[in-house]
C-alpha cells in the first residue's frame, strides 16, 4: 500500500496537565542538572568539557507545569497516524510531538513501550512529563519543557516523493535556548523503518549552546528486542525490525510549508510559516548543521552536545 498520513484521535485514561503555575520559577529545580567538580573529574575529557559548557541556571522564562493531579478519565487526544504495509506510527502533536506507538504490522508487534495511560509526573525541566514512546529533547540535559506542550504540525512533501508521498513536520521555538527546531517523520512505501530528520537553526549572530537527545522507551523483557516472536513446531514467524538506529544521508525537502493545509496541534490555533529547510552548508566539527541527517529508527536512543553556529538573520527565519 502507498504510505498514508491521516489525522485522528486516541482515547486514553488521562490526568489533565492543568494550568501553568502563574508564579515565576525563581528557585532552581532538581531537573536542571549540575555536575560537581569531583564527578566531572571522573568523566572522559570531551564529555567533561561539553557538560560544563553554558549550563542552565533556571527555567525562566518558561513557567512551571505543576497543575496536574492523579484523577484520570478517558480523553480524546489529537493524533497523527503515518502508515504503510510494514509500520504504523502514531504521533501526539499536542504532547511534545511524542511518537506514542510504532507497530510492525506483519507481526502485530509493538516496537515501543506504549503507555496505557497519560499520567504526568515531575520529571521535565519545568515539571510535567509522561513516560513511553519516542520523545524529542532540545536545549539541556533534562526532559524538555515542551514534554506536555503542543507543537505546530503540518503535512509536507516527503523527500524524493515522486509519487506525491507526504510526511509530518513538527516545529516550535524552544525558549530556554531561544532557538527554533523541527522534527520531520516520514515512511517510504514498503519501508520497515520510520525515518526522522531533526533540524535546529540558530538565527542569532552568536553561537548558541545546544544539547539534543531523543529518548526511546521499549518494553523490558527477558529476551532481546531483536528476537523474533516464539513459534510452535511446524510454524514460522517473521522477525520484527530490530531495536537499532541507522544513519543515512539525505536532506529534508526545501519547499516552504503552506498554512492552507496544516494539521493543527491539540490546543493551539497558531499557524505561522513553518521553518523551511535551508540549503546544505559545511559546519565546524561538533556543530549542529542546517542539513538534517535522517535517522532510520525502529527503536533506539541518542544524545549529543554542541554549539549551534550563528547563521545571521533575524528571528523571522
Amino acid at each position: 500500500m502507498a504510505t498514508s498520513l491521516r489525522r485522528t484521535t486516541l482515547t486514553l485514561p488521562t490526568a489533565p496537565v492543568g494550568p501553568d503555575n502563574p508564579l515565576p520559577a525563581l528557585r532552581p529545580l532538581d531537573e536542571v542538572h549540575r555536575v560537581d567538580d569531583h564527578t566531572r573529574a571522573t568523566l572522559p575529557a570531551d564529555m567533561a568539557r561539553q557538560v560544563a559548557y553554558a549550563p542552565l541556571r533556571s527555567v525562566l522564562p518558561v513557567r512551571l507545569r505543576d497543575g496536574y493531579g492523579r484523577d484520570r478519565a478517558p480523553a480524546a487526544l489529537d493524533s497523527i497516524v503515518l502508515e504503510n504495509d510494514q509500520l504504523r506510527a502514531t504521533v501526539l502533536p499536542g504532547l511534545g510531538g511524542r511518537v506514542h506507538s510504532l507497530v510492525h504490522k506483519p507481526t502485530g508487534r509493538e516496537l515501543l513501550y506504549r503507555n496505557p495511560v497519560l499520567q504526568p509526573a515531575d520529571f521535565a525541566l519545568n515539571g510535567a512529563w509522561f513516560s513511553g514512546g519516542i520523545e524529542w529533547n532540545i536545549g539541556a540535559t533534562g526532559h524538555t519543557t515542551l514534554s506536555c506542550a503542543p507543537l505546530h504540525a503540518a503535512r509536507v512533501p516527503a523527500p524524493d516523493a515522486a509519487d506525491g508521498g507526504a510526511m509530518v513536520r513538527l516545529w516550535e521555538w524552544e525558549r530556554l535556548r531561544d532557538l527554533p527546531f523541527q522534527v520531520d517523520l516520514w515512511l517510504p512505501a514498503d519501508s520497515a523503518f520510520l525515518y526522522v530528520g531533526v533540524r535546529i537553526r540558530n538565527p542569532h549572530h552568536l553561537p548558541a549552546p545546544v544539547y539534543w537527545w531523543s529518548n526511546i522507551a521499549v518494553p523490558r523483557t527477558s529476551t532481546p528486542a531483536s528476537s523474533p516472536p516464539p513459534t510452535r513446531p511446524g510454524t514460522s514467524a517473521t522477525a520484527a525490525p530490530s531495536a537499532r538506529c541507522r544513519s543515512r544521508s539525505g536532506t529534508a525537502p526545501t519547499a516552504p510549508i503552506r498554512c492552507a493545509a496544516p494539521i493543527p496541534p491539540t490546543t493551539s490555533t497558531r499557524c505561522p510559516t513553518a521553518p523551511a529547510a535551508g540549503s546544505p552548508r559545511s559546519t565546524p566539527t561538533g556543530a549542529v548543521s542546517s542539513r538534517p541527517r535522517p535517522i532510520c529508527c525502529a527503536a533506539a536512543s541518542s544524545s549529543s552536545g554542541a554549539r549551534a553556529p550563528a547563521d545571521g538573520g533575524g528571528r523571522s527565519g
